[in-house]
């Protein structure tokens, strides 16, 4: 085991091992990421092999530094629409959860675009992420750290208790704070297009570029194969079964031993325990809030933190209140709703 006499030694050290073409697990504010060197076609092969995940399903290119995109888009093929959009988008959202699909320079791999002429790219808002991206190649294809299909992670531990000693490095910086995965738009293809919601509104990017479409795709394109990771009918998933309830229906359930519980916030859960008179035969501990006020950006935060608690406790199923379908809303509803596809 390598010592470390700092913080900022580690860091660099990750960074000397993405050169080198091993992986990293690095923080960012949404979830943790496994990085490889975007140049390195062996290292983008070995993320695939890891996570156990289709060639098929593209990769975001994280960068450090907003005129850093050039490294891996190719914005000159943009029309003067799409590279006004993504001026004013850079400028509001970066850095921030928010991943643009543009068209993808040659010197990107087409590994991590998994074929396509476009490419996937933010810039994270993580102090860890830029300083671990901006000593290394100054370009990191990472998907989510974990493996492909199941919940996200948003802390160190789900990192080590899902890939263990398949990671290279590390780098342990604390609880994401967004907690969902970054909003993917599409400024490619005409009028932006959504094709996964994410930590940044629908509304928030109306409000600086006009209209902006939802991807009603549940996973592919005609050709079969997805244009943005996190895209396919079932992802995100726990390992034990998962169904997801309207709020009217999920007070409504009756009560089932060996099942847990997922509310929104604790008005719901009251409601339920009230009508139920099943305070006695179910632990608090297996009806947790995503947040007791119905905040959504707490709700969103804490999401796949307690679904990994929940996916922990040994319950024959997890059932999951959906959340109000605006600002965050929709985010959270898309990994729930990707999440229980696994059980159907």
């Amino acid at each position: 085991m390598k010592l470390f006499s700092t913080y900022a030694d580690k860091i660099r050290a990750a960074a000397e091992a993405l050169r080198a073409g091993l992986l990293v697990a690095f923080p960012t504010e949404t979830v943790y990421g496994l990085g490889a060197d975007c140049f390195n076609p062996a290292a983008l092969a070995r993320v695939f092999e890891v996570k156990g995940r289709p060639r098929f399903d593209p990769l975001i290119v994280h960068i450090a530094e907003p005129d850093a995109v050039d490294r891996a888009a190719d914005v000159s093929l943009l029309d003067s629409q799409g590279r006004r959009r993504l001026a004013l988008l850079i400028r509001r959202f970066w850095p921030g959860p928010l991943t643009l699909i543009l068209p993808k320079q040659d010197a990107v791999p087409d590994l991590a675009s998994s074929g396509l002429p476009t490419i996937a790219v933010r810039l994270p808002a993580h102090p860890v992420a830029r300083n671990l991206i901006r000593l290394s190649t100054g370009a990191v294809a990472a998907p989510s750290a974990n493996p492909f299909g199941y919940l996200s992670p948003t802390c160190a531990e789900h990192v080590r208790d899902q890939l263990g000693d398949r990671v290279d490095y590390i780098l342990d910086g604390g609880p994401c704070l967004v907690g969902v995965e970054s909003t993917i738009l599409d400024l490619c293809a005409g009028e932006p297009r959504i094709l996964r919601p994410g930590g940044v509104s629908r509304e928030e990017l109306e409000a600086l570029i006009g209209p902006v479409s939802v991807s009603a795709a549940s996973g592919a394109e005609a050709s079969g194969a997805p244009r943005a990771p996190g895209q396919l009918k079932s992802h995100y998933a726990p390992r034990t079964a998962l169904s997801v309830h309207p709020r009217d229906e999920m007070i409504a359930l009756p009560c089932e031993t060996g099942e847990a519980r997922l509310f929104f916030e604790a008005a719901s859960r009251d409601i339920w325990l009230g009508t139920l008179a099943c305070r006695s035969l179910v632990p608090e501990s297996w009806t947790p809030v995503l947040s007791k006020r119905g905040n959504l950006a707490e709700a969103a935060a804490r999401l796949f933190e307690l679904l990994h608690f929940l996916d922990g406790l040994g319950a024959s199923r997890i059932r999951a209140e959906l959340v109000p379908n605006r600002g965050l809303g929709p985010a959270i509803n898309d990994r729930l709703i990707r999440a229980a596809e696994k059980d159907g």
